[in-house]
């Protein structure tokens, strides 16, 4: 039987068709964007303003999914073993790298088992003292810690998060020996401060002006970003205050499973990068301390994140921090 150059032609014209359709057809059901922090943290904050932008934009709904738990493994877990088709996201932010260092058998691995997305934001940390403390800036209170090792302490919100190593990053760029306090909430650190048992905290912005705002004793002294905080204008940098190694910045980004079509992230990628450039949403993130950053490429990310791997791997060895 002969089949026409026209037959063919039209077949191949079905095909098209139809494998254009199904690439324009993303998404057509819900996404789901798990956070594996608890609910009011800067990631969760991130996650929700996002999606709800995206749920408008794609009018499917984008479920964000709070699955804290072990530092931030549990949900970033789920992710790498999910589907790798653009349905199920994280957003993350450095404990994603962190945590598996830290474990002697890590449940994912934070570069091989994902794909970058996009890095949505950064955020500074800000170094907060306790009111007992005589030290009116950066520079006075290393000259007050350096000469009694292990007589001062600062606290986190667990082993592994980033109020745990950002001031790690500090104490081993102003070569002080401090006690690490591990709280589980806030408002735990807050009152331990406030009695004089904690003396100083390095947190992002967001939990540093909930720390600042529910306490008027408690003074920010500097903040690890490379330029000064929109957010904290008056502050110095710590490469002001004379130490340029103890910069650390919060990252947060979007990352899908391995092996997500890149014509799916990409998309992605450029959705959000229109929200991101909305004024009400510069707005939105600069009242919570967060800033936008100038790379938005997933390759940007990629690169981010490993650099980052490398940089806390070091740490983690420095600092002599034992695997659990």
């Amino acid at each position: 039987m002969k089949i026409s150059h026209a037959a063919i032609a039209a077949g191949l014209a079905v095909l098209l068709a139809t494998a254009t359709a199904a690439a324009q057809s993303y998404p057509d059901k819900p996404i789901r964007m798990i956070v594996p922090l608890p609910p009011g943290t800067a990631s969760d904050f991130l996650a929700r303003t996002i999606g709800l932008s995206l749920s408008d934009a794609y009018k499917q709904q984008v479920v964000v999914d709070n699955r804290p738990g072990a530092g931030g493994l549990i949900g970033s877990g789920i992710v790498a073993k999910s589907s790798a088709d653009g349905y199920t996201l994280v957003m993350v932010a450095p404990p994603h790298v962190v945590g598996p260092l830290l474990q002697l058998k890590p449940p994912y691995r934070p570069l091989e088992d994902f794909t970058a997305v996009i890095e949505v934001a950064s955020l500074p940390n800000v170094v907060v003292i306790a009111p007992g403390v005589a030290a009116k800036n950066l520079q006075e209170l290393v000259a007050l810690i350096k000469p009694k090792p292990g007589q001062f302490n600062y606290a986190s919100v667990g082993f592994g998060t980033s109020s745990h190593l950002a001031p790690e990053i500090l104490n081993r760029a102003a070569g002080i020996s401090v006690v690490h306090v591990p709280f589980k909430v806030i408002p735990d650190v807050m009152s331990e401060m406030a009695a004089g048992r904690v003396h100083y905290t390095v947190f992002t912005a967001p939990a540093s002006l909930t720390m600042l705002r529910g306490d008027a004793k408690l003074r920010a002294i500097a903040v690890t970003s490379a330029k000064r905080s929109a957010t904290f204008p008056d502050l110095p940098t710590v490469a002001e205050a004379g130490l340029p190694e103890a910069q650390s910045d919060a990252w947060f980004g979007i990352l899908a499973p391995a092996g997500t079509p890149r014509k799916i992230v990409m998309q992605i990628n450029a959705d959000v990068v229109k929200i991101l450039r909305q004024p009400d949403m510069k707005e939105k993130f600069a009242r919570q301390g967060a800033e936008l950053v100038d790379d938005t490429s997933p390759d940007g990310f990629t690169k981010l994140m490993k650099s980052e791997y490398t940089r806390y791997q070091k740490l983690i060895k420095d600092a002599g921090l034992k695997q659990q």
